[in-house]
């Protein structure tokens, strides 16, 4: 006889956002980019993610301010992490984002992605990136699609 606990009976009785914080933390554990660059996770609930990122020098592109794809990067993986939530993979199928602002070296960069829908098995969330002084620098809209599976394990 097992003494460890059941993760899948620990499912069941857990809140939406316990659920929401258990997949990020099976996310995160898994995600080698969004570690590489840095990128910390700081808060997710059911729909909703926040994370952080330092802007660092190699960051920056011939135009000595941030590269796009990074800030793009950083609203993506905070989509990701939002659109997970609910443990059901979940994976972009469109996305979009509006440039604002220019961001320099040794800035950091707070993205909050929020649910707007959730209707069968598409959603769209948006999320908003800040800089250090809470202006906003960037604004993503994603689609996300839910495909099949579950990041932590369910009974079946």
């Amino acid at each position: 006889m097992s003494t460890q606990a059941n993760p899948s009976s620990e499912i069941a009785t857990m809140t939406p956002d316990e659920l929401a914080r258990a997949t990020a933390d099976a996310m995160y554990a898994s995600d080698a980019c969004s570690k590489a660059l840095g990128i910390e996770l700081l808060e997710v609930r059911a729909g909703y993610a926040r994370l952080r990122m330092a802007v660092r020098e190699d960051f920056l592109n011939g135009h000595k301010i941030c590269h796009g794809g990074l800030i793009f990067t950083l609203a993506d993986s905070t989509f990701a992490f939002a659109c997970n939530s609910y443990n059901i993979n979940t994976v972009a199928s469109g996305c979009s984002i509006e440039f604002l602002r220019p961001v320099h070296a040794d800035d950091a960069l707070t993205a909050e992605a929020v649910e707007q829908v959730s209707s069968g098995r598409t959603g769209i969330y948006d999320i908003r990136v800040t800089n250090r002084a809470g202006e906003t620098v960037a604004m993503f809209r994603g689609k996300s699609a839910q495909i099949k599976g579950n990041l932590v394990p369910v009974q079946s």
